[in-house]
């Protein structure tokens, strides 16, 4: 995962060549699962290559961690679907199953020796877990993930459609004295406004999937916003004013 400086320089050299390779050689390219700091690294790209047409994917609308293609059936003449696989990993014996975490699922699969690019979004249930990986290194997880912590799991390929593994959502309705992202934010996560100005001093906050680094931006409805270590929201928009001229806004908020 890139994070450092110097790691996303190489990531935008590693994303210029594949956007070339797709233009010139009339292929299909694809980059690993991204982090949201990669994927704003991927859309500085996308704009400085207009003649290649590119998006992010990452199993279903939801998710977070997103693949990179470069190519589209329009500019290639074929289309080519993300090597992505959803796989279900559920415990062998439910009665005698721990409660387990996404840090449990993802620290089990690092114990593998899996690179981080490899693995996408886990979704967990309350009796299993989904998890979303590159097609290439599928096998090897259902081949060789057999304990997380001291539970016995299984892992097969899940084969269901993408729209019913989408993350359940909990509507919620505040009062902010404005649209401004950082205090819709901070409202919604029940932080303080030296909490929230921190966050963005950190380049913690994206608004659909790209880094908001002025905090005085103000959101628009549809607008997803993600503020890293808290959690996730789609902005509703302004549903009424108050008699004080506070604005009544609705957010849907992930579970």
């Amino acid at each position: 995962m890139a994070e450092t400086e110097k790691e996303l320089l190489q990531l935008k050299k590693r994303f210029a060549e594949l956007a070339q390779k797709s233009y010139r050689q009339n292929v299909y390219c694809f980059s690993g699962f991204l982090s949201l700091a990669e994927q704003d690294i991927f859309y500085q790209v996308k704009s400085e290559y207009p003649e290649t047409d590119c998006m992010l994917y990452g199993g279903n609308d939801d998710c977070e961690r997103q693949m990179a293609r470069f190519g589209s059936e329009e500019q290639l003449g074929y289309e080519q679907p993300f090597p992505i696989v959803c796989i279900r990993i559920e415990p062998l014996l439910a009665k005698f199953a721990e409660e387990l975490g996404h840090r449990d699922y993802l620290g089990a699969c690092m114990n593998l020796g899996i690179e981080r690019s490899t693995l996408g979004d886990i979704l967990v249930r309350p009796d299993c877990a989904y998890l979303y990986c590159t097609e290439t290194i599928a096998p090897f997880i259902t081949e060789n993930l057999t304990k997380i912590r001291h539970t016995s799991v299984r892992c097969s390929v899940f084969t269901g459609k993408a729209e019913t593994l989408q993350q359940e959502k909990i509507s919620r309705e505040y009062q902010v004295s404005s649209e401004r992202v950082d205090g819709v934010a901070a409202k919604v996560f029940g932080l303080s406004r030296a909490q929230i100005l921190e966050i963005f001093r950190q380049k913690h906050v994206f608004v659909n999937g790209r880094l908001q680094e002025s905090n005085s931006a103000l959101l628009k409805a549809g607008d997803r916003v993600t503020v890293r270590g808290y959690g996730k929201f789609v902005y509703g928009g302004v549903t009424h004013m108050t008699r004080k001229g506070k604005c009544g806004i609705a957010v849907e908020l992930f579970s």
